[in-house]
């Protein structure tokens, strides 16, 4: 008896997190499901997810787990990690985030389970962090407007290369870099290039760069060896010759270096990593793009801006928007749909902390540090080849580095062995006078000379390695964002403001069709902060990574199984870079077995802008296949286009489930047809989260697909970003994979190059993913995709009356998402789905996706984390707006002054001494009773976007600003 209990008992706690994950309990599921008419969850998936598509084999994973569990094991791995004190450099340095932020930010679901501001009326919080973080970048460089983030600053280099192709002057189609350039960099360059036809030029810019034929060109400041080159007259040069000069550069060095704006820079790129970010093994950090203000309608990117509401007061919001929403499709040059945000407003809240007085004097002590090494060495008898520095060294040891390295490594300290010849030691806010002495030691015990001096007698004898003329000698950080919060107290108090200006996960549910927000677990958050995973140097040597490769190996093993793919990549460090590199993938394919000619890409029609976007990217001509009436691809007009393009048909890109909320029965003869016709399988991953468990895609014909672990893995948003997207492929296109051009181990000899700046991308938020399918197992991944078709379908059953909803597959049902059509309403009474959206923001709702893919429609995704009772509440408010439009169709409301169209309401509106509407304070604020209980206040009113744009400011602007907007 007491075993049956035991056993009991553990079975219970095993899937305590599973019944904790999804959000209703079984009495909630068996109401839905008798409101639906069915008598189970199998029952109704059956309904849902035709047979023709279910996969004929279970998950083969564990069962659930316990939460202490998982952690337990992965703590096991962590230890696998050892620890050293970084001094790698190559762009990635050991960082201190200060507590209050690590605490109140990072830490925070307010803030990492928000969405990215495309409803900037309820980001206004994240929004202004991040004009403070473009603010920091754009002062900082020198430049005079700076976009809110990249991914990385491999990918950010190459962004600007294409923005140099597309603005530049100069004919030639080459593009020079430098070759002191960060080495990861130059091979995201070649790789991004390469499609493209472009020409990249690597060599030494004082001597090749004169003959070289290029459009533009990037240096490096401080170089790969740690110079401080002075770049004046070689950008001139550039200059003169029509190009476009790019610089990457170290973000913290610029605090005493001359920013490379005042030396004639175009372009200003580089990682924000070490403004309070982890190493975490490559990221994820927020990369910088800035730029010359004649260029903000290039940049790409997002970029925050600041506008005007209703009452005339500053509001910020995505300026462009129009280009961030709704990409150029097959037409683009870029695909901008990526972005670091939270890593970002991580980075700008450092410089509000600091301020500038705080950042010289991080900036001095790790430039003091170096200078200590180079003046002690010297006095060893090595000769330091740098002369110039900030915080690297490139120190000569003939035959010695390999031992010079190793005897470091027994000191707890990794330095960069460059090669048997020399060694590379890098200084960051995280050096003591130990780790300096550590180092001296290290190279003393090679046999070159005497120990080192005492430090501090160093210190006297030290010089700087900042050249004369090169010292920063313009001010940065002047608004007073960066001055006025200087106590712990402050901080927090600011932190906390701008939180409460948002809508989070933590505050409602965020019902977005296709990028939805679902439950980011607190047990699955916790490993990211553990040092084992946060201060590993991405090219520290992998002896020091073993825990880190065992849990990605298991999380590849892990999504091959879900997927039924053969082999699985972990770089692409967004969606949008897994379909790059999938696609790029297939074209190494066609071109390894002789097929150069094959460059046509078919896209449907309701495809995800990214997709045609990436297309263009990966050097395809795109061609649209039309949708039938019902949303599914119309296989008739995708024959006739495979067949038109034969000799030329490189892919098929698919959404499945569709992009309009269906599983199409068809899938199996969308992909044969494109397989007969030569072409490979290219499926988005965006949806993946209504397949789990219940098909394989690569069993449904996909040669290659991304995952979003953002959504279906459960790694946070973040108001935008950080993502990840590996993709799966099949065997035969497992040797083109990514590789990386310092870490072998991170893909095939064969693959297509790096696409991404760190070997397995961003590697710190990978544990989020692997501990959500350990917890879950392949029993919990299951119910999750049921209760996540439950969670769409009875939500369609609820809006049905009201908003009639436009696409259903073969069964009369949707999959894990809806589009319930408002073009009737605005049609009679002239209400848009925009005014929808901001009266939602009065009942403390986020606002589903609007207008896409069907104009003038909502698409709605509830995922199976949220509850019936939040279900419900989220039906009832769009049924009570229902009731609002009702009342102007039948005249009973004023069709322009009316609760909808003067949306969202804010507590300003409510306390004005005169009220001007015809309805009253009560029914703007309060619309249902519930309200009363917890109130969530819109900052400000409605945003003007035009203006925004006309009158664009996209740094912190000066303070009378603010005080004129009042009066």
């Amino acid at each position: 008896m007491i075993e049956d209990m035991l056993g009991a008992a553990e079975r219970e706690r095993a899937g305590d997190f599973v019944r904790r994950h999804i959000g209703p309990d079984d009495r909630e599921a068996s109401e839905m499901l008798a409101a639906l008419g069915f008598e189970s969850l199998e029952d109704l998936v059956d309904a849902v997810a035709p047979q023709a598509i279910r996969s004929p084999t279970p998950l083969n994973l564990p069962g659930p787990r316990a939460e202490a569990d998982v952690l337990s094991e992965l703590r096991g791995m962590a230890k696998g990690n050892r620890v050293l004190k970084s001094m790698i450099g190559l762009g990635y340095h050991g960082a201190i985030t200060p507590p209050v932020i690590l605490r109140n930010v990072l830490e925070n679901p307010g803030w990492y389970t928000a969405y990215t501001p495309y409803q900037p009326e309820i980001s206004q919080g994240r929004l202004e962090a991040l004009l403070n973080y473009q603010t920091a970048i754009a002062d900082l460089t020198g430049m005079e407007l700076a976009n809110a983030s990249l991914l990385d600053e491999g990918t950010a280099a190459a962004e600007a290369m294409t923005m140099c192709r597309r603005i530049g002057e100069a004919p030639g189609n080459g593009f020079f870099v430098s070759e002191r350039c960060l080495p990861q960099t130059i091979d995201v360059l070649r790789t991004r290039a390469a499609p493209l036809g472009i020409d990249v030029v690597v060599g030494d810019e004082a001597a090749d760069l004169a003959a070289a034929d290029v459009f533009g060109a990037l240096l490096q400041y401080p170089d790969a060896t740690g110079a401080v080159p002075d770049y004046a007259g070689i950008v001139a040069d550039v200059h003169a010759r029509g190009g476009l000069a790019v610089v990457a550069a170290d973000l913290l060095s610029l605090v005493l270096l001359q920013p490379p704006g005042e030396f004639g820079a175009d372009v200003v790129v580089g990682n924000s990593q070490r403004f309070g970010m982890p190493l975490g093994f490559g990221g994820p950090h927020a990369a910088f793009l800035a730029a010359r203000g004649d260029y903000r309608r290039t940049i790409p990117g997002r970029i925050v801006g600041q506008s005007i509401d209703a009452r005339g007061r500053p509001a910020h919001r995505l300026a462009l928007q129009t280009r961030e929403q709704h990409i150029r499709r097959e037409r683009a040059t870029s695909n901008i749909c990526t972005a670091q945000v939270l890593p970002a407003v991580i980075a700008g809240l450092y410089a509000v902390w600091h301020g500038p007085d705080g950042l010289r004097s991080i900036a001095r002590r790790v430039h003091g540090y170096a200078s200590i090494l180079a003046a002690g060495l010297r006095e060893l008898g090595f000769a330091v080849r740098n002369e110039t520095f900030f915080d690297t060294l490139s120190v000569s040891a003939p035959s010695r580095a390999g031992a010079i390295a190793a005897r470091a490594r027994e000191s707890g300290v990794n330095l960069r062995r460059i090669d048997g010849d020399a060694v590379g030691v890098s200084v960051d806010e995280t050096t003591s006078r130990g780790d300096v002495g550590a180092v001296l030691e290290a190279f003393a015990g090679a046999g070159a000379g005497a120990p080192a001096a005492d430090l501090d007698e160093l210190a006297r004898r030290a010089r700087s390695g900042i050249p004369q003329g090169q010292a920063r000698t313009s001010p940065f950080l002047a608004h007073e964002a960066f001055h006025r919060h200087r106590s712990e107290t402050g901080m927090l108090r600011y932190l906390a403001r701008l939180q409460a200006k948002d809508i989070a996960l933590d505050r409602s549910m965020i019902p977005l069709g296709s990028c939805t927000m679902k439950l980011n677990a607190t047990t699955e958050m916790l490993p990211i902060t553990w040092p084992e995973f946060a201060d590993v140097h991405p090219f520290a040597p992998l002896d020091q990574a073993a825990g880190y490769l065992e849990m990605i190996r298991g999380l590849q093993d892990m999504l091959a199984e879900i997927s039924g793919f053969d082999a699985v990549s972990l770089q692409p460090n967004a969606g949008s870079q897994g379909e790059y590199a999938g696609l790029w993938a297939i074209r190494a394919w066609h071109r390894d077995r002789g097929d150069e000619g094959r460059d046509v890409c078919l896209i449907p029609s309701s495809a995800h802008g990214t997709n045609p976007a990436s297309a263009v990217m990966a050097g395809y001509e795109v061609v649209v296949v039309d949708c039938d009436s019902e949303g599914d691809i119309d296989v008739g007009d995708l024959e006739a286009k495979a067949g038109r393009h034969a000799d030329r048909l490189a892919a098929l890109m698919v959404t499945y489930p569709s992009t309009h909320g269906v599983f199409e029965a068809r899938i199996g003869d969308v992909c044969g047809i494109v397989h007969a016709n030569g072409g490979q399988v290219y499926m988005d991953g965006a949806n993946l989260n209504a397949m789990v468990g219940i098909c394989r895609p690569a069993e449904l014909g996909a040669d290659v697909m991304h995952f979003n672990l953002h959504k279906t893995f459960c790694i946070p948003h973040g108001g935008g970003g950080p993502g990840m997207g590996p993709i799966g492929v099949k065997a035969h296109l497992a040797p083109f994979l990514p590789n990386h051009p310092l870490v072998a181990e991170a893909g095939p000899d064969t693959g297509v190059g790096a696409v991404a700046a760190a070997p397995w991308g961003s590697a710190l938020i990978l544990p989020i993913s692997w501990t959500y399918i350990a917890l879950m197992g392949a029993a919990g991944l299951l119910a999750a995709t049921r209760a996540a078709i439950l969670n769409a379908n009875y939500m369609a059953h609820r809006l049905e009356p009201h908003f009639p909803v436009v696409y259903r597959g073969e069964g009369g049902r949707v999959a894990h998402e809806c589009i319930v059509d408002c073009r009737g309403i605005q049609r009679d009474t002239g209400v848009t789905v925009e005014d929808i959206a901001k009266r939602l923001m009065d009942y403390g709702f986020h606002a589903p996706t609007m207008s896409w893919p069907v104009a003038g429609a909502l698409m709605i995704e509830p995922t199976e984390s949220e509850s019936k009772f939040e279900l419900d509440r989220f039906c009832d408010a769009m049924i009570s707006i229902r009731g609002e439009i009702a009342e102007i169709e039948r005249g009973e409301a004023d069709a322009e002054d009316n609760p909808l169209k003067n949306a969202p309401h804010t507590m300003d509106d409510v306390a004005a001494d005169v009220w001007p509407h015809p309805y009253s304070r009560d029914r703007a604020a309060f619309p249902m009773p519930s309200l009363r209980e917890a109130k969530y206040w819109p900052p400000v009113n409605r945003i003007d976007q035009v203006y925004g744009d006309r009158n664009l400011v996209c740094v912190c602007p000066p303070l009378d600003a603010y005080e004129q907007a009042a009066e």
